[in-house]
């Protein structure tokens, strides 16, 4: 149990998010500041999800006192390419055709922020997809609308549940938070 948490916000609109820190008995309330998401190209795939992460975290540094402030980032990396969230249905295709029959990674980069103290890490998980037909791609497309999602999947999701054949890590990092790893960092934050 996390006893005498002060006030937690949570700087993202993820519903996955939302509901994970709702199972993690945490009270927080929801607040969100637009950020620019771009990154210095040199860096790795693990350096991308943290410095993404800080710099939302950054944008609370002089809004809050006395507030823990939980930002996160998660991106889909194959081949050292990053897949972001797909700007429309021929996009999403792209993606999901690429991650078809093979392995990828879901990266989470995580920043707590109180009172000046900015702490961050990352998670890593494995995703081995089995091979999808184009139709299964357009089925899950046309019914699942994964436009906000990185990889263009919900592991949620009906993909998640047909397509996926094994995970090597945290299934809540897939869905975008690694619950187990936020609760050992709130504990000593």
């Amino acid at each position: 149990m996390l006893k005498n948490l002060p006030p937690v916000i949570l700087a993202s609109k993820s519903p996955r998010r939302h509901e994970l820190l709702r199972a993690m008995n945490i009270d927080f309330k929801v607040v969100l500041k637009d950020v620019d998401e771009s990154y210095p190209e040199n860096l790795s795939p693990t350096e991308i999800a943290v410095y993404i992460s800080e710099k939302k975290a950054h944008a609370f540094d002089e809004a809050v006192q006395n507030e823990i402030v939980i930002t996160a980032d998660t991106i889909v990396a194959i081949d050292s390419q990053i897949l972001g969230k797909p700007e429309d249905e021929k996009h999403a295709f792209e993606m999901l055709a690429l991650l078809s029959g093979r392995k990828h990674e879901v990266i989470t980069g995580v920043s707590l922020l109180r009172d000046g103290k900015l702490t961050s890490f990352f998670d890593l998980t494995e995703v081995y997809f089995r091979s999808l037909t184009p139709e299964q791609i357009n089925y899950y497309i046309r019914h699942y609308q994964p436009f906000d999602k990185a990889g263009a999947y919900g592991i949620q999701e009906w993909i998640g549940a047909v397509a996926i054949e094994r995970i090597e890590g945290s299934y809540t990092n897939v869905m975008g938070l690694p619950t187990h790893r936020l609760y050992k960092e709130l504990k000593s934050f």
